[in-house]
This record gives C-alpha cells, structure tokens and sequence, in this order.
C-alpha cells in the first residue's frame, strides 16, 4: 500500500504591481502561497477535510473560480505522505487580504522569492514564478 496523497491546491496572489503574496507558517517559520488542503486519500479516497480550492483562500482573500488561471503544479514526496499541489494564479481578489490563522503576510517581488525559505515541494515554484512575472 502506498502512501496517501495530500492533494494542496495553491494559489499565488499576484497585486498590481507584480507581487506575490506569500504566508509564513507558524509552526515552521517557512513561507507558502496562499493554500486550500483537500486530502486525498490512497487509491483516490476523497478523505472530505477542506473545501474547495476556488472558493476561498487562507489569507482571507475571497477569489472568483473565474479569476483563477492555472499555472503548474508540485509533486513531492515526503516521509508520511505525497504532496500533490496545483498551483493557480490569481490576478483579482475582492475585499482585504488579511491573515485568517495569524500568519505573517508579505508581497514579495518574483526575483526576491529566492531569499524565502519554504518547504521542499514549493521551492520549484519559485523560479516558475519569477519566469511569469
């Protein structure tokens, strides 16, 4: 049997003026694009924990499913799980973006993303970001 798939749907926030809003996690210190989790179980169990990725994002930004563009996605394996994200691209968001969890928020020019450390399977984002912008 093997391990079960954590599938992220991820959404970079990117403002007027090219910016990327990242998060820092707070049990790690490492920074992220803005998440929804959805666990999918082994053999494609639906585990039901998290809601839509289109719908809402963590750092309180309220996204249209028509604003949200595809881009790429990451697939990494860690020890207890794979991680399967899908990252979109978001231009237009209505209302503030605030930190629902606490988290430090921060807009970041795509060629500073570098000096962000962040988890394995988002470190390849962040040249296909800066390649975007």
């Amino acid at each position: 049997m093997g391990l079960d798939i954590l599938l992220v749907a991820a959404c970079a926030l990117i403002d007027a003026d090219g910016r990327v809003l990242l998060a820092k996690r707070p049990r790690d210190g490492r920074w992220r694009t803005v998440g929804v989790p959805r666990r999918q179980g082994g053999a494609g169990r639906d585990t039901g924990s998290g809601p839509d990725p289109r719908a809402r994002g963590r750092a309180g930004d309220q996204v249209a499913p028509k604003c949200l563009a595809p881009f790429t996605f990451a697939s990494h394996g860690y020890e207890a799980f794979h991680l399967l994200m899908p990252l979109y691209v978001c231009r237009t968001w209505e209302g503030e973006v605030t930190a629902r969890q606490g988290q430090e928020l921060v807009w970041v020019r795509a060629k500073r993303l570098a000096d962000y450390a962040m988890p394995p399977a988002d470190e390849p984002l962040k040249a296909m970001l800066r390649d975007l912008l």
